[in-house]
């Protein structure tokens, strides 16, 4: 009986009514390999941080007693972790993003994945599996964020950091580690820098668009040159972080404030005193413009410049400027504060 009822489901599928939800656009031609899923026609979702985002997976038609489960391939150690697992009717979450997935169901042939409230983390390449007894087979997606890499180094010089040490700088400056894919795009976009950062997966690189003598030499071509994979204990490096969108604001307060002077400015207001990649994100995603050093959270001083212009640095490239790490007793500059 279950037999001619996945014949009966096949036979409707190969002649689909016009207005069937499965039809495929003209000259779309349908994959040999899946059965019973579709391939999605757009296997990329691009969000920022804050949204809600769905990775499509559908059914061509419903096995008897399958399951569905959906995980995720993590960069950092290439585990799948399970996010969620659903037999049509009923579904079990898992993991940290447990309380913020959910099976869209807008049909009963539909087992695609919502996230709400997208964080830094989600972003990845997402597996939908589909097990019928002995058989199964899985569609991939890739959630990408858009975002800005920055690199970074502690106040103490350049390559303090062990990959761990790397890590947790990112995340303290509400940002983490870069996947290559991120560092990739950001040469593309103009990052070039000459000293090596660690990223997600554990390799060390650094993005060149001028080969100059310092950064490898003149001869070799523009690209993100590689050290491979490292130490994650013992080799030291800076770190590249990538942040996205923010949830609230950066603002500047003007004054001649040393370090404590501008936290305390910061609460005077109801806010905090800004992060390394809030401020980024402000400089990326508002087009925060500012000729103003101005403290952060790190004990850096910084500026965010998206019109160049021959007074605020001379630098013919937008970006954010660095005066690097002042003496924290010094009344010179304001303060970045941000409100969520």
């Amino acid at each position: 009986m279950h037999r001619l009822l996945l014949l009966g489901c096949l036979w409707l599928l190969a002649a689909p009514p016009a207005s069937s939800i499965f039809q495929r656009p003209t000259g779309t031609p349908a994959p040999l390999h899946l059965q019973y899923l579709l391939e999605p026609l757009h296997p990329t979702v691009h969000t920022q941080r804050g949204a809600t985002a769905t990775l499509p997976c559908v059914l061509r038609a419903l096995p008897h007693n399958y399951r569905v489960k959906w995980s995720k391939v993590e960069p950092a150690n290439y585990r799948e972790n399970i996010i969620i697992i659903t037999n049509g009717l009923y579904h079990k979450n898992y993991g940290p993003l447990s309380p913020r997935v959910r099976l869209r169901h807008s049909h009963r042939y539909d087992a695609s994945l919502t996230i709400t409230d997208v964080a830094l983390e989600d972003e990845g390449r997402y597996r939908c599996q589909l097990v019928n007894g002995l058989e199964d087979e899985s569609i991939s997606l890739t959630l990408h964020l858009e975002g800005v890499v920055f690199p970074y180094q502690p106040s103490n010089g350049r390559y303090k950091f062990n990959y761990h040490e790397a890590k947790q700088a990112c995340e303290q400056q509400d940002s983490r580690l870069a996947t290559y894919q991120q560092l990739y795009k950001a040469w593309t976009e103009g990052l070039d820098w000459c000293n090596a950062g660690w990223i997600l997966d554990g390799t060390v690189h650094y993005p060149i668009i001028n080969s100059r003598e310092p950064c490898g030499g003149r001869l070799l071509l523009p690209g993100v040159r590689t050290y491979g994979a490292r130490d994650k204990q013992k080799d030291r490096f800076d770190a590249f972080c990538f942040t996205s969108a923010l949830q609230g604001q950066v603002y500047f307060i003007r004054g001649h404030l040393n370090f404590k002077e501008a936290g305390q400015a910061c609460r005077n207001h109801g806010a905090a005193i800004a992060k390394v990649g809030q401020l980024y994100s402000a400089w990326k995603f508002s087009q925060l413009d500012r000729c103003d050093g101005g403290w952060l959270a790190d004990g850096s001083v910084r500026y965010p410049i998206t019109t160049p212009r021959q007074r605020c640095g001379g630098l013919p490239d937008p970006g954010v400027r660095s005066f690097g790490f002042p003496s924290k007793e010094m009344r010179t500059y304001g303060t970045y504060c941000f409100v969520g």
